[in-house]
């Protein structure tokens, strides 16, 4: 072989570097510069063609009411008015729920929200359309409305079955208890109040087939629907997300109905199709955080430690399922937030309410049961007379023990944390100052008090649906040691795309700037799942280095029978790979001589989350 020493023999003498922007390093958003500029495109900037039609839905006013009839006359005369379709112009599936059904595209015969879709007006301008739908002439018969989760409870009205939690005999605990709480606390919704709205655009191909772009967290579900709504195979809908301007839960189910409505019109009219929700519209139509209204009775010993717990955790989740289940299930995961309950019964409801269907929203229930864990533990405090610190780490898991739902506790490092943080502020100290001064402030009368907290959190980064927790990449290797990477997740400003970027670069040990990520598709990655549940960067990384790693095989596996070595001699480091001291060639050289052997430089990867199971019906 020495005709291959004489070849790469100026190779060895060349100056190496280490990568750029290497994993562990500060890298640049990939789209900050076009953020910054305007230029980056959203779904609504994609220019469209003339002949592009816009749509806008016609909203129920009623909460709970039966449609007695609808005049859509004037609708159809508007200016710029194309078409009108109503319920019984959808040609297929007309649910689209994500998990169970029970949300209809659009009202059959009953309302059950305010802003709850009656009709759809397809239009030529976005401002016609929104113009014709305020001229229909809707007749209600208004039947009782809940609109309360006390509502709900009292007359059992869920949209899923309750689930329940237990561990020992937490009746009995309360029962024997020295000191017994109760409390309760009420935590109010919130809007995502993502900067883009909701937005899709639908463009038929000349196959039959349909391209969605939208602003959707969750691509495959997006694909899925289309598909169905509009009765085509899955593979003949491809859905496209380059970018959102925000999601924070907003878009992994509540994006769907647009770009369905969207299909329905493409295909129906075979044109291009867009349609983009007004602020005012957006925040009627779509689900928000889910209101819960959290009950507990807790058991103590004279220290402040906890022997027993019965709380009730309920949400408030609107006309439909949406992912009311695994919200409400996440929440009863996290009332422990980080202490032991010894024994402990956790009741979760599901209240059916007619308002719009809440949805996911960053944290997924689990803030809304953390937080009664930790109302509890200030509760318990404030009645024995305790630091509100101390009665936090008397309670903390300990290795080895286990939660409510029987997980093992490892790796339980949260009491060495917290009496670090606490020595270095001070806490004591400053808990002092704070009663004095809070002292002083009643003798003067003043209504101002200070206060101090030091709170841990235990959080499950995860879906609570097992399916979820799998990902798919694609990593293309071009000649010139350019690298292209396709993945399952999406972009909302999160910084996912230069993640898995560099974990990519980190694969082959190059620079950062030689990876491009393109927008997340479904004719590239299939069955993807949502990006949400804090998982993003660890399901999706994995997949894109599972790809590289099978690349790399093939590329040391060809090079070390060129090069007579073994397999161990071959070394991706700084932009080069080095053939054991033999020679050195740029990533590139080693690019086009595994190509030039016929070498696959192109893999697809896979990844699943282990040790990951909860069986529900045991809880």
């Amino acid at each position: 072989m020495s005709h291959h020493s004489s070849l790469f023999d100026s190779y060895s003498i060349r100056r190496v570097r280490p990568p750029k922007n290497k994993i562990g390093t500060s890298a640049k958003h990939d789209s900050a510069i076009t953020h910054v500029m305007g230029t980056a495109t959203y779904v609504d900037d994609i220019t469209k063609p003339q002949g592009t039609l816009h749509l806008a839905v016609g909203k129920s006013s009623h909460a709970h009411a039966r449609i007695l009839g609808m005049d859509l006359s004037a609708v159809r005369e508007a200016d710029g008015v194309v078409d009108v379709l109503s319920f019984k112009d959808l040609p297929a599936q007309t649910d689209i729920g994500a998990v169970f059904d029970g949300e209809p595209l659009m009202v059959n015969d009953i309302t059950e929200y305010v802003g709850q879709t009656l009709f759809v007006v397809v239009a030529t301008s976005h401002r016609a359309a929104k113009k014709a739908a305020t001229k229909a002439v809707v007749e209600y018969e208004p039947l009782p409305a809940v609109l309360s989760i006390d509502k709900a409870l009292e007359q059992e009205l869920f949209v899923r079955p309750s689930h329940f939690m237990k561990r020992g005999d937490a009746a009995t605990a309360l029962e024997s208890a020295p000191i017994r709480i109760e409390g309760h606390i009420h935590m109010r919704g919130q809007e995502h109040f993502y900067l883009e709205g909701q937005v899709s655009y639908v463009v038929p191909c000349d196959d039959g087939g349909l391209e969605v772009y939208t602003s959707s967290q969750h691509p495959s579900e997006v694909q899925q629907l289309v598909a169905e709504v509009t009765d085509l195979p899955f593979h003949a809908v491809n859905t496209v997300v380059r970018r959102m301007g925000g999601g924070f839960g907003g878009k992994e189910t509540q994006a769907a109905a647009w770009a369905c409505l969207c299909g329905i019109v493409a295909k129906r009219h075979n044109a291009p199709v867009s349609m983009r929700l007004d602020r005012q519209d957006d925040m009627v139509v779509t689900g928000k955080r889910h209101e819960f209204a959290n009950r507990y009775e807790v058991g103590l010993d004279e220290s402040g430690r906890i022997l027993g717990v019965d709380m009730q955790l309920a949400g408030l989740c609107g006309y439909a399922p949406d992912l009311s289940d695994a919200i409400v299930d996440r929440a009863m995961f996290h009332c422990d937030n980080a202490y032991y309950y010894p024994a402990a019964r956790v009741a979760g409801h599901r209240c059916k309410t007619h308002t719009v269907s809440n949805t996911a929203y960053r944290g997924f229930g689990g803030p809304q049961g953390l937080m009664t864990a930790e109302y509890m533990m200030d509760h318990i405090a404030y009645t024995l007379g305790q630091d509100p610190l101390q009665v936090r780490l008397a309670n903390l898991y300990q290795d080895g023990q286990s939660t409510h739902y029987g997980q093992t506790i490892e790796h339980f490092d949260l009491a060495n944390i917290m009496t670090k943080l606490a020595a270095d502020c001070d806490y004591d100290k400053r808990r002092q100052q704070i009663i004095a001064a809070n002292k002083q402030a009643a003798a003067e009368g003043s209504d101002k008090r200070l206060g101090l907290a030091l709170t841990p959190v235990k959080f499950g980064i995860s879906f609570t649906v097992q399916t979820l927790n799998q990902a798919g990449a694609l990593v293309h290797v071009y000649t010139d040691g350019s690298i292209h990477l396709n993945h399952g997740g999406t972009e909302m400003g999160q910084g996912l795309y230069i993640k898995i970027a560099q974990i990519v670069a980190n694969e082959f040990d190059v620079d950062l700037d030689t990876v491009k990520v393109s927008a997340t598709r479904t004719d590239k990655v299939p069955n993807t799942s949502p990006t949400a549940a804090s998982s993003g960067t660890d399901i999706n990384g994995k997949a894109a280095q599972n790809a590289c790693l099978s690349i790399k095989a093939r590329i040391v596996e060809f090079a070390a029978e060129h090069f007579e070595v073994s397999q161990e001699d071959i070394r991706f480091e700084q932009n080069h790979v080095y053939i054991g001291d033999k020679e050195t060639l740029t990533f590139a050289e080693m690019i086009q001589l595994s190509y030039q052997n016929r070498i696959s430089l192109s893999s697809t990867g896979y990844y699943k989350t282990p040790k990951i199971f909860y069986d529900r019906s045991k809880a």
